[in-house]
């Protein structure tokens, strides 16, 4: 089968095509014909920085990148009793992990699989699977959101963020995006409540007592963050695992929580995130689609950081 792997981080050029085994599921997997993946920023900072890249797959080479896919079930392992042969399904698999999506087959854990609710694409099912699931953890698992929450999202035009304001609009919140103006319109169409253009408006001189912050940027936004979160509130920062003393410090004296998540490869959560795309409360937006021979001009897409919703990979 053909897949793309990757031997040594660096530059979009490293990223070689292939022909490899088709693999071999466990009992408790399944084959899954690949039809789109989607290309996460985590994907793109694996392909670029060797730290990164042994972080996750350790001296294990060559590397095959992805997390994220949708297809069609084509062989199930012994234990496997959710799914059977035709069956379409998507999901984030082995993450934290190797997830080996960007390939013609994937060998994917049942538990890491949902039935693709037939109202969308396998492009929105892909787009679906890590930035709704990261979205839905944060907001749901960590931060209990509970109707009538005050929600700021950063970058709310982006992959995680747009569904974040979906979901949080879902638990009955009070929903802030902040973006730039470009993208106001589209994240206004979300269900927004308020928008903040952050090149022409500073967030923590417009908001205050909000309960939960979701935190996609770290740095100035995530000290600034502090200054407009209620007391008990909780800020969930994605790409902080370690806090910078002077803002925990500061969080500390205004008795504000800030919790580090990564997001993991949960049944609960693909089964939670189906349910919604069924019911039409998520609505994934496919930014930009690539051929699979184009994997490194997508990739070279979502390292803009300037994407609206995800970017798709067709098989």
């Amino acid at each position: 089968m053909k897949a793309v792997i990757l031997n040594e981080a660096g530059g979009v050029e490293n990223l070689q095509f292939a022909e490899i085994e088709k693999p071999v599921i466990g009992n408790d997997e399944v084959l899954v014909k690949v039809v789109s993946v989607s290309i996460n920023p985590v994907d793109v900072k694996s392909r670029a920085y060797e730290g990164v890249l042994n972080w996750i797959f350790e001296e294990k080479r060559p590397a095959i990148l992805g997390w994220d896919i949708s297809g069609e079930v084509v062989e199930t392992g012994k234990n496997v009793t959710d799914f059977k042969k035709g069956d379409e399904v998507f999901g984030m698999v082995n993450f934290f992990g190797r997830g080996n999506a960007y390939a013609e087959y994937v060998a994917a854990p049942a538990a890491h699989l949902a039935l693709k609710p037939q109202n969308i694409t396998h492009q929105q099912a892909a787009a679906a699977s890590m930035a709704a699931s990261t979205a839905y953890q944060a907001l749901v698992d960590v931060a209990k959101i509970k109707e009538g929450n005050k929600v700021l999202i950063h970058a709310a035009s982006g992959g995680v963020g747009h569904f974040a304001v979906q979901i949080a609009k879902h638990f009955g919140a009070y929903v802030i995006g902040v973006s730039s103006g470009k993208n106001r319109d589209f994240v206004l169409s979300l269900g927004t409540d308020e928008h903040i253009d952050y090149t022409t408006e500073n967030f923590h001189e417009k908001v205050q007592d909000v309960d939960i912050v979701i935190d996609t940027l770290q740095g100035k936004t995530l000290s600034d963050s502090v200054d407009v979160v209620k007391e008990n509130g909780i800020i969930i920062t994605l790409p902080t695992p370690e806090i910078p003393e002077d803002v925990a410090d500061r969080a500390g004296q205004k008795k504000v929580n800030i919790e580090f998540m990564m997001v993991q490869s949960k049944k609960e959560t693909m089964e939670a995130i189906a349910g919604l795309l069924g019911q039409k409360v998520l609505k994934p937006f496919v930014y930009k689609t690539f051929l699979f021979e184009d994997i490194a001009i997508a990739h070279l897409e979502v390292e803009t950081n300037r994407v609206a919703g995800k970017v798709i990979v067709n098989l």
